[in-house]
């Protein structure tokens, strides 16, 4: 069979066409003034997460440092979804910014040199680019800058957090309750609520008719719980899925009998009660010593208001026969 003589020419280049490709990756390789690998300003993201990235919106956050500081500072940073992240650190210095060296950590990993340092003036910069796409990312990014001491910023990544009630929920056996969560200006992906069997945390069976979960806004979630019972109290946990991490709180529900706020009271009638009939036989103790008597009978009530001293107070009755 022959070959196409284009073909042959295909596969056999010109030495003219190799010089030229030759001069193409001369040009198009990368190269610093002092021969070394130039600093990336990005991380390294795997082909297909770098094209999603080319997507998420930039977060831009920065921290000041000066040789006079005397606490590290720490930023909160609340992140819901994807993002790039740009993190800058500044610091300023009256010694020789030369002499200063400069660190990223990621929690207590330290980071390679994909950052990029530069400087104006008396002021040392930072800046460290990267994406979070999951939990993976998120955390805590500390810039360090080593002079004769060493000063540090970061920035703590987290999920939103949630709202319930701070105080527990008091209802009362036979009623219902409805127990809400709210997650202030996010939109979690799921809800789900959980119930604690001790120290082990129970998913809620909403296919009971005891369970009611519903939501009537996304940032918010509601369980109903019907036919309260005393063991049906304890703590109860929200929990909200979101795209880089999780978050929860929890809520705790204080059943009551209703016999419970009635013992105060009862309390009170049964002293009332007692006092009264301690009264009765004192003044019947009486009228019988009068007759057997003749004179003047004593009756003598014991009072516990003393704090452990007895007071004795006397009842004088007269003989009608004494007043003539």
């Amino acid at each position: 069979m022959r070959a196409l003589p284009g073909l042959l020419a295909a596969r056999a280049p010109t030495p003219r066409l190799l010089l030229l490709l030759q001069c193409l990756l001369a040009t198009a390789r990368p190269s610093s003034a002092d021969g070394s690998a130039p600093d990336l300003p990005f991380t390294s993201l795997p082909l297909g997460e770098e094209m999603m990235a080319n997507n998420f919106s930039w977060e831009s956050h920065n921290i000041s440092l000066t040789e006079h500081s005397s606490m590290p500072v720490e930023k909160n940073i609340t992140l819901e979804r994807p993002s790039n992240v740009n993190l800058t650190c500044q610091f300023t210095t009256s010694g020789d910014l030369n002499a200063v060296n400069v660190t990223w950590k990621k929690d207590s990993e330290q980071l390679e040199n994909n950052y990029l340092v530069s400087a104006t003036g008396s002021t040392l910069y930072t800046q460290y680019r990267f994406t979070i796409i999951n939990s993976k990312q998120m955390g805590s990014y500390s810039c360090f800058f080593r002079e004769e001491k060493e000063q540090r910023g970061t920035f703590n990544f987290k999920v939103p957090e949630l709202h319930g009630k701070n105080k527990p929920l008091i209802s009362y056996v036979g009623d219902s309750t409805v127990l809400t969560c709210k997650c202030q200006n996010c939109f979690p992906l799921n809800w789900t609520w959980y119930s604690t069997n001790g120290s082990i945390k129970v998913p809620v069976g909403v296919q009971m008719n005891k369970y009611v979960i519903n939501g009537t806004y996304a940032n918010e979630t509601k369980l109903k719980i019907t036919q309260l019972l005393e063991e049906d109290g304890g703590s109860y946990w929200c929990h909200a899925l979101f795209q880089v991490g999780e978050s929860e709180e929890h809520i705790e529900l204080v059943v009551l009998s209703y016999l419970v706020p009635l013992k105060p009271f009862l309390a009170i009638v049964t002293e009332v009660v007692l006092l009264v009939a301690a009264i009765l036989l004192c003044e019947k103790y009486t009228q019988k010593k009068k007759k057997h008597s003749g004179g003047i009978t004593f009756c003598f009530l014991k009072s516990d208001d003393s704090n452990g001293i007895e007071n004795n107070v006397p009842r004088h009755r007269k003989n009608e026969s004494l007043g003539q």
